[in-house]
């Protein structure tokens, strides 16, 4: 299999609404680059940034925030997110190891980890998400002349249609085990799509196979609309979340994968933060106590 890039050249989904929302972390993952106690470090993240008129003015190091960590969205949240990206990583690195050569990125948005993670030969990293977005990103990374360090296979495709064509076309081997990711994606959806979402992943997959995601579980997230979290990033970037956000229902994705068979656990953000000494720790009204990250494996036959 070999990774093309795509011929799009709309830019839908990086400018506005949800996409937005992939250039917020991106900024996030910049400022943590160059901490000089970084969690994770993503060379490529400022140049989307750059990039993108809607951000171009947006920091990319703690030292141009006037307020510096004391600024709950590009102190506290933005290490949310180099926190998240690094447990990611592990995930991901770990799973690979113990034998799944083929990697899932559902939603990839300007994930880079094709680019800046040490893959073990013979992996291949599919990404999926809207032709504009992966567009966009080819683009600032060709500008870059960056070089993936596995075999990336961009898959254009929409969540909301036939994406498993897609994957099978591109090359997504269904007897082979996987890894899949879906990183900061589920909350945006309704409650039914994230069903469907996590049935097909189960239904993909064979013995061997690992999921990481990612769930909010709140029962009113209008209860922290003034949550500092919320508040400076609807002021500093006109990024309304909860406005983006599925307000309806969530599922138990988790309680339905062990139910099936697959071995999961479930951690707070903090969890990380104390492992690794680094990160958010809870506060009053915080719009980050709802949010789990979910590590699911199916046992080997």
């Amino acid at each position: 299999m070999t990774g093309t890039a795509p011929q799009h050249t709309d830019e839908e989904g990086v400018d506005g609404g949800v996409g937005l929302t992939a250039l917020l972390v991106a900024a996030a993952r910049a400022i943590e680059t160059h901490r000089d106690d970084s969690l994770a470090r993503d060379p490529y993240a400022e140049h989307f940034v750059r990039a993108a008129p809607a951000c171009a003015h947006w920091p990319v190091r703690i030292q141009q925030v006037p307020d510096g960590d004391s600024n709950p969205l590009w102190g506290r949240f933005a290490r949310y997110f180099g926190l998240r990206t690094r447990v990611l990583d592990d995930f991901l690195l770990q799973s690979v190891r113990t034998g799944p050569r083929q990697v899932v990125l559902l939603g990839a948005g300007l994930d880079t980890r094709a680019f800046r993670l040490d893959w073990p030969s013979g992996c291949a990293l599919f990404e999926i998400d809207r032709a504009g977005v992966l567009a966009f990103k080819h683009r600032v990374l060709a500008d870059l002349a960056a070089k993936p360090t596995v075999e990336r296979v961009p898959v254009p495709a929409d969540l909301r249609a036939d994406w498993v064509s897609a994957l099978t076309t591109a090359g997504f081997d269904l007897a082979a085990p996987s890894v899949w990711l879906a990183e900061g994606l589920l909350f945006y959806l309704p409650g039914p799509a994230e069903t469907s979402l996590i049935d097909t992943v189960d239904r993909l997959t064979t013995a061997g196979s690992a999921l990481a995601f990612e769930a909010k579980l709140e029962k009113d997230l209008l209860a922290y609309r003034d949550s500092p979290v919320y508040t400076a990033t609807r002021e500093q970037t006109r990024i309304d979340l909860l406005d983006l956000f599925d307000r309806g229902p969530r599922p138990d994705s988790a309680g339905t994968l062990t139910a099936r068979g697959w071995s999961t656990s479930v951690y707070t953000p903090f969890d990380f933060t104390r492992r690794h000494r680094r990160g958010p720790l809870p506060e009053p009204n915080d719009a980050l106590e709802g949010n789990r990250w979910i590590f699911a494996h199916k046992p080997r036959a």
